[in-house]
């Protein structure tokens, strides 16, 4: 059987709209022109989707389309064939794409984003999972802004919640912008007009169970206001985007949840008992400013001790995210042991009633985090309130980094290499 081409070839880029939110600084440029450290987001946009292997790309124009087209005529395309289609009316963000006659599969982005990814890869997960479309998804620092994608361990999207109809906590997830959409699901859309993606287009389509979420930490960044735009710049110069390409090994820091993060309570089996410590947030938001990934990896003896379900876990966990997220801070994985070794819980799961490679101090779950990520582990480091974390740390070849913050039983006392998670982060 001929195996399926992982290549992606062609490109849409949404360039219609009309930046009201830039209106104070872009003396008029659209947006996708405007400059940032120097080069318009357009031209970031094809430098790197060519780098990527990418040959045409469509960019849909509404406002301000001749200005656009102008600038490409003298503009370097970096090898790219580029066509434009213009809206002459606003079609929203999937209006035209029935009206395009696309008959190949297409990475699908926004024109307000900086970016710097792998398209080999997610292209890869796309066909692998034998996906409709597939979304880039990641945390974000204004999650509450945002629409939450719910997804499972696989990536299959059971639900896109718009920022107004959410109600209680959900996994800091989002769409970045950037989707990788299937030739026969480009053409099973009708053509109606203006259509929103997320809510016309995408969510009725999550019913098939061929909507998939592909969880990623590289760079994408929307640059549609000034806020955004200054922390772009911020990041072009020190080199984040770059740096955080699949393609370069990465450095995390590993977090310890309970006593590092959030107050020490000992089990916690309730979303509400989640209490962030005094400058937790403000701690996790320098790890993400610093070009580290912030990785949580906690034990959770409570899904073997039959005290919590999966699920339960999952909203203790949102909880934490939302608090994080609430304060403009994120995590950009999280990963838990289920495990423990010792029976004789009421209620307890015996299939969780094991000596694993995953429960600290065995180093299972930071080894996972670099494969997934590639994270070079001899760069990072693991952060805990417990001598279990230090050896964790030690056990996976990480620098570890004891708190005295949680004093759980006591075993930071005179250990400590810092007093809390704030203070140790603000050497990075």
């Amino acid at each position: 059987m001929k195996m399926k081409s992982y290549d992606i070839k062609k490109a849409i880029i949404l360039a219609g709209g009309e930046g009201t939110r830039l209106a104070d600084i872009s003396a008029g440029v659209p947006k996708p022109l405007f400059a940032v450290c120097g080069e318009p987001i357009l031209s970031r946009q094809l430098r790197v989707l060519a780098r990527e292997g990418i040959k045409e790309a469509v960019i849909v124009t509404g406002f301000k389309s001749e200005i656009i087209k102008s600038y490409f005529e003298n503009a370097d395309s970096f090898g790219i064939e580029i066509t434009f289609f213009e809206e002459n009316e606003p079609l929203g963000t999937g209006g035209a794409l029935p009206l395009l006659g696309i008959s190949e599969d297409v990475l699908l982005c926004s024109g307000d984003l900086i970016f710097d990814f792998s398209l080999g890869r997610m292209a890869a997960f796309h066909y692998e999972h034998n996906a409709l479309a597939t979304l880039f998804v990641h945390p974000n620092s204004h999650p509450a802004d945002s629409t939450a994608v719910v997804a499972d361990e696989s990536g299959t999207i059971s639900a896109l919640v718009p920022k107004e109809n959410k109600n209680g906590y959900y996994e800091n997830l989002s769409n970045a912008g950037i989707q990788i959409l299937s030739k026969d699901f480009i053409s099973s859309l009708t053509p109606g007009g203006a259509m929103d993606f997320d809510r016309d287009i995408l969510i009725p389509a999550v019913k098939s169970g061929r909507i998939f979420a592909y969880r990623c930490t590289e760079y994408v960044h929307d640059a549609g206001t000034p806020q955004r735009i200054a922390k772009a710049e911020k990041d072009l110069i020190s080199g984040i985007p770059g740096q955080k390409n699949l393609s370069h090994r990465q450095k995390a820091v590993f977090l310890d949840r309970d006593g590092t993060i959030n107050v020490y309570k000992g089990y916690i089996t309730r979303a509400e008992d989640i209490e962030l410590l005094p400058g937790a947030a403000q701690a996790v938001k320098l790890i993400n400013e610093s070009g580290f990934l912030a990785v949580l990896a906690t034990n959770q003896a409570v899904i073997a001790r039959g005290e919590c379900t999966f699920e339960e876990l999952a909203y203790i966990n949102a909880h934490l995210e939302t608090l994080l997220g609430n304060e403009g801070a994120y995590l950009d994985r999280v990963y838990f042991c289920p495990h423990h070794p010792d029976a004789g819980y009421p209620g307890e799961r015996s299939e969780y009633k094991t000596v694993c490679s995953c429960r600290k101090p065995a180093p299972g779950m930071l080894l996972k985090a670099a494969r997934d990520m590639n994270i070079d582990l001899s760069l990072s480091y693991m952060v805990g309130d417990s001598v279990r974390d230090r050896q964790t740390g030690i056990n996976a070849g990480c620098t570890p980094v004891l708190l005295s913050c949680g004093k759980k039983e006591s075993e930071a006392e005179g250990l400590a290499d810092y007093p809390d998670l704030l203070s140790f982060c603000k050497t990075l």
